[in-house]
């Protein structure tokens, strides 16, 4: 029997990239422990360097295998255990999903600088700069797009919940604690990841940390 999966993570009120490899294993009913490392703790660089040769969370270890980028832990989740479920079974759709988890992976920069994922966050909403409104418009846009598209099967990006939403549901976030206007169906999209037991689980745990 192979043992059990280990994903480290940092604070649940911080780190969205830990955000989504944990949400797609939880929403899989997927057993795995879970360890925590303090981001802004003086320790966290020597402690993750025990577990991820990049020096940041998340890390998945998994029968002597270490897999230490999110992305590439969404690709091994979906290949060892949900058999390829993760990713939509029409080829396009497959397609289209891959192609905007990557581009939420490697795009979006104004966005991530001006609404850093902060949990803890409860003042008025933000009015955005420029650049990161031009970031906000294009994931609005992907969603629209997706919905129209491919979403008829359900509430999520591709109807059932997968990678991508993985991928997106830290953007779901950061419009709630930053009060984003949205259209309505980014609304009914933002309004179906915050419904997931696994994110109720997640923001529980975020308020009663306290670094």
């Amino acid at each position: 029997m192979s043992e059990l999966p280990v994903l480290v993570i940092g604070d649940k009120t911080y780190s969205s990239w830990s955000l989504r490899p944990w949400l797609l294993l939880r929403q899989a009913g997927i057993a795995f422990e879970e360890r925590l490392l303090w981001l802004h703790r003086p320790e966290f660089r020597n402690e993750v360097a025990r577990y991820s040769p990049s020096g940041r969370v998340p890390a998945l270890l998994h029968d002597g295998a270490l897999i230490w980028e999110s992305l590439a832990i969404l690709e091994y989740i979906n290949e060892t255990w949900l058999q390829g479920r993760g990713w939509p079974a029409e080829r396009k759709a497959r397609a289209q999903a891959r192609a905007i988890a990557c581009e939420m992976h490697s795009g979006f920069a104004a966005l991530r600088r001006d609404l850093s994922l902060n949990l803890r966050r409860h003042a008025a909403a933000l009015q955005p700069g420029h650049d990161a409104a031009q970031d906000i418009q294009r994931v609005l846009t992907l969603w629209q797009d997706t919905r129209a598209r491919f979403g008829s099967g359900g509430p999520f990006l591709f109807g059932a919940f997968g990678c991508a939403d993985a991928m997106y549901a830290p953007v779901a976030l950061r419009f709630l604690v930053y009060g984003i206007a949205l259209p309505p169906v980014a609304q009914a999209y933002v309004d179906a990841i915050l419904a997931l037991p696994a994110i109720a689980e997640w923001r529980a745990a975020a308020a009663l940390e306290s670094d």
